[in-house]
Order: C-alpha cells, then structure tokens, then sequence
C-alpha cells in the first residue's frame, strides 16, 4: 500500500479505467454476467471505504478483482446448500490460490488474471450489455455501466432521468439476460456479425445525445459524447476486421474535432457558418480520415455509420460552408437514404440541396416531410423550414416555423438560438 489522501479520487480513476476488465474477468470465472457485476460493485463499494484510510494499493485494480473473486467465493458457498454445483465453484476458485480469508492488499497474492484472455473479456461484455434481447434503453444504461463504469447517478444526470429509473432499466436487463440464458462468452464470427448492429447502435445513440442534448442547460455532454468516443475506439482494437465499426469510429472522431468552435465562451451555440475553423481538432480530423480510410478499405463500399463519416469529412476538408463540396454531400445523403431511409436523413438532404441548388430546391423537400407527417415531435423540421423561409425573404412564415420550433425544442442553448433568429426577424 502507498498513502494516498486522495484514496477516493484514486479508486474513480481505476475503476474509469480497468472497470470493464473486472466485471469481464468476474464473468467468465462465475459464468453469471449479473452476478459479476454485482461482485466488481462491491468490491469497488470496498474500495471508497479502504484507499482512503490504508492507501492506494500498489496494484489496485489486481487488489479489485481479487475483492471480487473472494466475495464470489462467499456467494457460491452460500448457495452450495441449495446447488452442489456453486460448491464445486468455490473450491476450484480457493485451489486458484485465494483463500476464504486471505488479505486482497497482501503483495504476495497475484489475481487469476490472464492478460491474454483481456480483448475476450472485454469483447463478451460488450456484446453481452448490447444484446438485442434487451431494450434500447435498457442496452445504453447496462452499457455505460459495465462498460464504461459510470455510476447510476452519473448515467441519470446524462440523460436527465431519475437514478431510479436508471437502476430499474439496469436490474431488469440483467433479469432478462439471466431468464434468456444469455452467455457471457465471445460470440461466433457469424453471431459478432448479427449483433455488431445493435452494439455500433448504442454506442452511436450514448455519442449523439453527447454531441446535441435533447434538453437540459448545455448543448454538448462532453463526458457522455467522450465515453461513446472511448467505446467506439475500443471496438476498433477489439473488432479490427470490422468496416462499419471503422466506420463508426470516423464518424465520431470527425463530429468531436468541431467541438471547440461549436459553443462561445458564455457556452452559445456557434452556426456552421459562424465557427472558427482553425480551432477544429486536426488530430482528430486526421484520426477520423484514418478510420474512414481503414472503412473503405476493409469493406465492399461504405456502410450506414461510414456513409456519414463520409460527409463529416467533406465538411472536415473545407475552408468555409462556402467552399464546402456540398454537390458531393447530397450525393451521399442520397446514398444513405437509399441504404437507412428515414426522415432526418432527408431533411438533412434538405439542408444539402438548399446549400447546393438554392433554399427553394431544400424547401420542396422540408414541404414534403411536412405533408407526409414526418418529426411531428421534433424542433428540426420547422427550424429548417423557419431557415429556408428567412432566406427566401418570407419572414412572416418563417416566424411561425421558429416560434413552432421552440415549443417542441426543450435545450435551452438550441433555444436561445432560436430566439436570435426570432429577434433578427424583429430587427429587420
């Protein structure tokens, strides 16, 4: 042990950062993928009350995993009543060299960690917190748990929901996963294909309420959209071979670079017209192109995930909105219609075309989503139908398009940018 006054502290950055691999490790020892989340979270329970009294152990996530095998051993004896199996468990754990009453922050006790079966681990996790059994909701909260290890409180204050809820959708999955018999074991090539979708899904889903809150007081969640990064950066080095999770990866990488000029100092909104380019990450932006590079050249044609990387890159390219290639844009949101259809795609088509050909060309389209019933719910629609009205000099409707959209828009930074537009009407 080492004295750290700040044990605290230390116990949130290793658990950031190893927690996937204890709760990984935990699963395959007890085959029970609840159980062992259970397990890491008492053991990371025992840590916030032991480092800051005794001190940071010199190995400390060895010292977690090593909490949680001995508490695991304390569950299968208590079960060995009822099941011979649990019994037979927990003595091949104790012959695995910890003892029932051992010390966890004794030197001379090595965990049963195989740093070659790490990626499996970590691999099963993913896959198993990302199963399709389980509900969209219920995926992203197992995920940004298990995974990404933040707590319940942390994943409520993301998405603005009660830590009860989030607990519930936690309790429940797991619930289904063990009523299912979900294994926790990496799955088979043909079964990693079937389920890749539903994995790049959330990560996808955890990034874009990062990058552009639904609600709430701040238009990014850097911590939500810098876990989906991680994610999809770890899915990479886990899935090599996988196009669409380069494709994934190149997406948000070139998303993220434009953080910095999206919001002033006051935390207001930026246009894409109105940013600084030259405070656009490029390392990003190179690492972005890379991923999209590896996309292409791994698969046969650019998939849902690398079709968008692809238009982020064209913006990523340009030296204004002006010089943007926005004909190369449009042909890609074609693209991607064609391969996902679905109203946001074609309204951002919308966007294109009017950039390209002139706001009556993009308005035709926004009228037609309007006329079809698409996004009845959602500020996008009227925000650019409001847009394209302003530039066509009707400012009347164009008014009651952002009035519209504020009524539906629930971020107050995307509002007060509505309210711009609303007093620059008024000012003209």
């Amino acid at each position: 042990m080492t004295t750290d006054p700040t044990g605290r502290e230390a116990v949130a950055a290793v658990w950031r950062i190893e927690s996937a691999r204890i709760v990984g490790a935990l699963a395959r020892y007890t085959g029970d993928f609840a159980l062992a989340e259970d397990l890491a979270q008492e053991a990371l329970a025992q840590a916030l009350v032991t480092w800051p009294r005794e001190g940071t152990p010199n190995n400390p996530a060895g010292w977690l995993l090593t909490v949680g095998r001995r508490r695991a051993i304390d569950t299968f004896r208590r079960r060995s009543a009822l099941d011979d199996r649990y019994a037979t468990l927990a003595r091949d754990l104790d012959e695995g060299g910890l003892a029932a009453g051992s010390d966890p922050t004794h030197e001379g006790i090595e965990p049963l960690w195989d740093p070659d079966r790490i990626d499996d681990d970590v691999l099963a996790l993913i896959f198993t917190a990302c199963h399709p059994v389980l509900s969209r909701e219920a995926r992203v909260a197992l995920t940004l748990r298990v995974v990404g290890g933040l707590t319940s409180d942390q994943i409520a204050k993301a998405f603005l929901v009660p830590a009860a809820t989030v607990q519930a959708r936690i309790t429940r999955a797991k619930k289904t996963l063990a009523a299912e018999d979900i294994p926790f074991a990496v799955p088979t090539a043909e079964q990693r294909s079937e389920r890749l979708g539903s994995v790049l899904t959330v990560i996808y889903l955890i990034f874009t309420e990062g990058s552009s809150a639904s609600s709430g007081s701040d238009l990014i969640r850097f911590d939500l959209a810098g876990e989906a990064l991680r994610l999809a950066r770890v899915l990479t080095r886990l899935t090599p071979d996988e196009p669409e999770a380069h494709g994934l990866s190149a997406l948000l990488e070139l998303t993220a670079a434009r953080f910095p000029a999206r919001t002033g100092p006051d935390g207001e909104p930026v246009l894409l017209e109105d940013q600084d380019r030259r405070r656009w990450d490029r390392s990003a932006i190179g690492r972005g192109r890379a991923a999209l590079a590896r996309a292409a050249h791994l698969g046969r044609g650019l998939g849902y995930y690398g079709i968008q990387a692809a238009i982020a890159e064209c913006h990523a390219a340009a030296a204004s909105v002006t010089d943007t290639d926005w004909r190369q844009i449009v042909r890609l949101y074609e693209l991607l219609g064609t391969l996902a259809p679905s109203p946001v795609v074609e309204l951002n088509r919308a966007v294109a075309v009017a950039m390209a050909g002139g706001p009556g060309a993009g308005l035709e389209i926004a009228d037609r989503l309007r006329e079809e019933g698409a996004l009845p719910n959602s500020q996008l629609l009227p925000t650019v139908r409001g847009e394209l009205l302003a530039r066509l000099g009707d400012p009347d409707r164009a008014r009651a398009e952002w009035e519209l959209a504020l009524r539906l828009c629930a971020n107050e930074r995307e509002r007060s940018v509505l309210h711009r537009k609303l007093d620059d009407l008024a000012g003209n």
